[in-house]
């Protein structure tokens, strides 16, 4: 499914697409990125609610009923109830997570902006955050919308994934191809 720039696969892409055109359509893009994001937090920091979301133990009913409840609490637009509930009735609840994070890469490339994704062996202050923004945005030429986490496991650097480039500036990466240059002079 193609928004723009943005292309999505599977059946949580053409979720997705759905209900971003339906939203557009609407003219609700904002409040749907604003329940859909608050449900998606949910689902990630609750575990009881992830186990209901990913396992087949629960009925479509059950599941439909669950999520019914949630979006009540959230007071949520009439388009954001129907989507998860055709997404519970179909058994398809646990393309949601998936689908949500579609939603957004379609929002974000219709907004104009390109997510970058960093890896980092600490966590970035938010100054760091802002410089690596500056400098991204400045080299792309649009808006970047920054995710960060971190992987003890780079030593040290930084891993930037923006698109389909990728950019390793980890100490790690750095012993490996000194490593291999080490090799190669041994020979």
């Amino acid at each position: 499914m193609t928004q723009g720039t943005a292309t999505l696969a599977g059946a949580a892409g053409r979720y997705a697409s759905a209900l971003f055109d339906l939203a557009d359509e609407a003219k609700a893009l904002d409040a749907v990125e604003r329940e859909l994001t608050g449900l998606g937090e949910l689902i990630a920091t609750n575990p009881d609610l992830g186990r209901v979301v990913s396992s087949p133990a629960y009925s479509r009913e059950d599941q439909g009923r669950v999520m019914a409840s949630i979006l009540d609490r959230l007071n949520a637009s009439e388009l954001s109830r129907k989507f998860v509930g055709l997404m519970a009735g179909k058994g398809r609840l646990h393309l949601l997570p998936a689908a949500l994070e579609g939603f957004k890469t379609l929002l974000s490339a219709h907004r104009g902006i390109v997510e970058a994704e960093v890896a980092s062996a600490r966590p970035l202050d938010e100054a760091r955050k802002a410089e690596l923004i500056r400098s991204l945005e400045a080299s792309e030429g649009r808006k970047v919308s920054l995710k960060t986490r971190v992987d003890p496991a780079l030593l040290g650097g930084l891993v930037v994934r923006i698109g389909s480039k990728m950019i390793d500036a980890s100490l790690r990466a750095k012993l490996a191809r000194l490593q291999l240059a080490m090799k190669e002079v041994g020979r």
